[in-house]
């Protein structure tokens, strides 16, 4: 819109009622100005020294500020050191007014950060267009930081949504590789399961009937006691039941990692219901057993600190997936210390729950290589990694802190030494428990 000014001058004016401070130790100047500008719709406040416009600016910080050089106590410079040292009122525009028409003066000016100098007495209309020139800038700044925002927000929209397709293509093909496995795996091990009864039946029975052979035949066929001298028939019936022991402690092993990778996965459940916190973890425990007791280093120490926990109402292949996430990098941090340390160095791993303040208290401790501080700002940044290439994609930890604050309303943080190991703390609240 336009608006004609006192001397019928055609000027633009801005669409919204910018809010201007005029700071200035002369109660004319102020006067004139406010008056001037209070006619061409500007919001108009005054501060007739430094302190009072300090005090202004950081109360409501004004869309442009139109300071004298020369006051007491405080002058114009360094009104304007402070405004750009303070977050809050940085981007403010300043506009200097002074009665000195000196160069080193206007260069001083800009240096602290005014983006224009009007030199008094003034010309009300090279005012109103430097004033209308920066409010016209401080617009486009505004509206190229709020474009900003939004396509930062619209990347980070798009970057969760990628790590939700990517998590759900590997939930759901873990699911049925899983399901296979478990299927595959269970009907042979069910047949070595039902027939460990009857083996050590029928080994009783055959090392009873040679006994009885022994006891009641007293010549014995040189070539039948030649025979068992070699087998050694003592040793045989000795090592035939750790055979068996072996066989039947390696089918409840099978079936205990089954029934984890079910637990892990929850097949055939719905996804949000109650579980025991307490039966995931172990089971998420025996899927690392390998790697935890690895026969090429040193076993991996697990310390369970078991509060008394209620079931808990969740999202439970999800919540699953957030502790697998956490646990795996646990082990990978012991796992690349015991690489490089000496060999003093026991890893261990502590696992602690508890209720604090009606939520679900989980810590998951290790003392492994920790997080350097220059990595510690992008560590949940989706698809950073510290890890060598083929090792990691970088969406655990993003992943993680997703299903707990997004999914559950709760909070995952952490705090880590480099060297000295790293603790994620898990807090969700309690649903219907």
């Amino acid at each position: 819109m336009t608006q004609t000014n006192s001397t019928n001058m055609i000027v633009e004016t801005t669409e919204f009622a910018a809010d201007i401070l005029i700071v200035d130790d002369k109660i004319e100047n102020i006067r004139l100005l406010s008056n001037f500008l209070s006619t061409q719709q500007y919001q108009i406040r005054k501060a007739i020294h430094g302190k009072a416009a300090l005090t202004a600016a950081q109360t409501i910080p004004p869309d442009l500020i139109l300071l004298d050089i020369n006051m007491p106590g405080m002058s114009g410079y360094e009104v304007c050191e402070q405004l750009k040292s303070d977050p809050k009122t940085n981007s403010i525009p300043v506009i200097f007014l002074s009665a000195g028409d000196d160069i080193a003066d206007k260069v001083q000016a800009f240096q602290v950060g005014g983006v224009d100098y009007i030199t008094k007495p003034f010309q009300l209309e090279e005012v109103l267009i430097r004033v209308q020139t920066q409010l016209t800038l401080r617009g486009l700044q505004r509206s190229l930081e709020e474009k900003n925002a939004k396509l930062n927000h619209a990347l980070d929209s798009l970057k969760a949504a990628q790590i939700a397709l990517v998590q759900k293509e590997k939930t759901a093909t873990l699911r049925k590789v899983v399901a296979g496995v478990a299927h595959e795996v269970n009907n042979p091990l069910s047949f070595i399961a039902c027939n460990i009864k009857p083996i050590r039946q029928y080994k009783s029975q055959l090392l009873k009937l040679i006994s009885l052979y022994q006891q009641n035949d007293s010549e014995v066929d040189p070539a039948i006691a030649s025979f068992l001298e070699e087998i050694d028939l003592n040793f045989l019936a000795s090592d035939f039941n750790k055979i068996i022991d072996s066989i039947e402690h390696g089918a409840e092993r099978i079936s205990m990692v089954i029934l984890a990778l079910r637990i892990f996965t929850r097949l055939d459940e719905s996804d949000i219901k109650r579980i025991d916190v307490h039966t995931c973890i172990n089971s998420l425990l025996t899927l690392f057993h390998h790697r935890l007791n690895s026969s090429d280093r040193k076993a991996i120490e697990v310390h369970k600190k078991y509060g008394e926990l209620p079931l808990i109402t969740c999202h439970a292949e999800q919540f699953n997936q957030a502790l697998f996430n956490l646990i795996c990098n646990a082990i990978d941090a012991v796992e690349t210390k015991l690489e490089k340390t000496i060999v003093s160095y026991q890893p261990q791993i502590s696992i602690q729950t508890q209720v604090v303040d009606s939520q679900l208290l989980i810590k998951i401790e290790d003392n492994g290589i920790g997080i350097c501080e220059e990595n510690q700002p992008r560590l949940f940044e989706p698809f950073f990694t510290t890890k060598s290439a083929g090792d990691g994609i970088g969406l655990g930890l993003a992943t993680s802190r997703r299903i707990i604050e997004e999914v559950h309303d709760g909070s995952l943080t952490y705090r880590s030494t480099a060297d000295a190991g790293t603790e994620f703390t898990i807090q969700i609240p309690f649903l219907d428990t």
